[in-house]
């Protein structure tokens, strides 16, 4: 039974996991962005200096934050012990589960109005801008990828 499952457990080569993981991150970024943007009214008060201070925001929030998950990721796919893993291991399990707490508890917020309209656009922008930035180390690993595994000896 297990060599069934074995057998059509999608696989693929772990470099190409950078760039899944990549893809799936611009997706989450984009998609933030794009709603906090077309959200956005030009009568706003004050827009150039909210969106300023989103944009910090979200800078602040990957330096501090997203850039060392990013990382994790980043590691763990390239110590991946397998040369052809699962196309789902672009993520552990537990991340997974953040992920969908992370999507569930944004959607509750948005529903029970914890952020007022006015700002609403803001907090998607100042979301997006980690997650797209995550994305661009994501990228860079897949393209640096024969560099990084010499460098680790894998």
């Amino acid at each position: 039974m297990i060599e069934l499952f074995e057998t059509l457990k999608p696989k693929l080569p772990r470099r190409y996991l950078l760039f899944i993981a990549g893809a799936v991150w611009t997706f989450a970024g984009g998609m933030l962005l794009f709603k906090g943007v077309g959200l956005l009214s030009a009568g706003v008060h004050h827009l150039w200096i909210k969106l300023l201070i989103a944009t910090v925001g979200g800078i602040l929030f990957y330096l501090l934050l997203f850039s060392k998950i990013s990382m994790k990721h980043a590691k763990r796919i390239l110590g991946l012990k397998h040369d052809f893993p699962c196309l789902f291991s672009f993520f552990n399990f537990s991340s997974y589960g953040l992920m969908g707490v992370m999507i569930s508890g944004g959607i509750l917020m948005r529903r029970a109005e914890v952020i007022s309209p006015e700002y609403l656009p803001l907090f998607y922008i100042t979301m997006g801008i980690p997650l797209f930035l995550s994305a661009i180390r994501f990228y860079n690993y897949g393209m640096r990828y024969p560099q990084l595994m010499e460098k680790t000896g894998n």
